[in-house]
């Protein structure tokens, strides 16, 4: 596929739809001009104009003006905005990408109604740095159509082709989990400050040490728990840290918040 001729339609000017706008445009492969992004209130998204994106607040324009259509709204808005557009979605030229939670693709294109390419995916909104973890999953037994879709969403990050039952999974893991991980690293960063340091300071060592975790942990292919006992000597301070937080749950707490969230999705149609 040549993403340089490529045209995406962003339909849905939220957080994730810009993040993903704006990673495209930061990695530079698909002209900005090619991208156009939707917002019933175009003003909130205006700026992004200045980087050569379309904005606009007409979806048929932005639909008929692509290649990739990626429905970024929320669960609520979903079905009505497929009402809107199916008259302008062309099975023979477009492929629909859903970034939609708790929607499968069967229920889409029962509503679609002409059996378009749909792929699901999830980023999250680190697309906006280049840095989403994307999974991808579809059901059209088509390879190309898929990849091509992946091309897209490997210029914002890391991909992973999933089967769609684990595509709720996915949202938890990869898209909550953006907040679960800020969470921990705005905690790091108190702790920091009550041992000495200063709020920017502290946020700052606690965001690049959990970077350097995650890029250990990428690098290598390892367990946690093999990179934990690197730096857990016997009666050292480390291990006592940890024993403490998990004595006050730490790891219980994030699996049940990851359960609580999963279980929590499909109350968002």
């Amino acid at each position: 596929m040549n993403l340089q001729s490529t045209k995406i339609a962003i339909l849905g000017g939220g957080n994730i739809g810009t993040a993903i706008a704006r990673g495209l445009v930061r990695a530079g492969t698909i002209p900005a001009n090619n991208i156009t992004l939707t917002r019933r209130n175009v003003s909130k998204i205006s700026e992004l104009s200045t980087l050569g994106i379309n904005v606009t607040d007409n979806n048929q324009f932005a639909v008929s003006n692509s290649d990739i259509i990626i429905l970024a709204v929320l669960p609520s808005q979903l079905l009505p905005l497929i009402d809107t557009l199916k008259g302008t979605i062309k099975k023979d030229k477009h492929i629909i990408v859903s970034v939609v939670s708790a929607f499968s693709i069967l229920e889409m294109n029962q509503r679609i109604e002409n059996q378009a390419v749909i792929i699901r995916a999830m980023p999250n909104i680190a697309a906006s740095v280049g840095e989403s973890m994307t999974c991808l999953s579809s059901n059209t037994g088509d390879e190309s159509q898929l990849e091509k879709v992946k091309n897209i969403f490997d210029e914002v990050g890391s991909t992973l082709i999933i089967p769609e039952n684990l595509m709720s999974s996915a949202t938890i893991l990869g898209a909550c989990g953006i907040a679960f991980f800020m969470r921990y690293i705005r905690a790091a960063s108190q702790g920091g400050i009550q041992v000495g340091f200063h709020a920017a300071e502290a946020q700052f060592i606690a965001a690049q040490t959990a970077r350097g975790a995650t890029s250990l942990l990428l690098e290598s292919g390892n367990h946690p728990e093999r990179e934990i006992d690197k730096v857990t000597t016997p009666m050292g301070c480390t291990i006592a840290g940890l024993n403490e937080m998990e004595h006050n749950g730490l790891s219980s707490a994030l699996i049940k918040g990851i359960v609580l969230s999963f279980n929590e999705i499909n109350k968002l149609k």
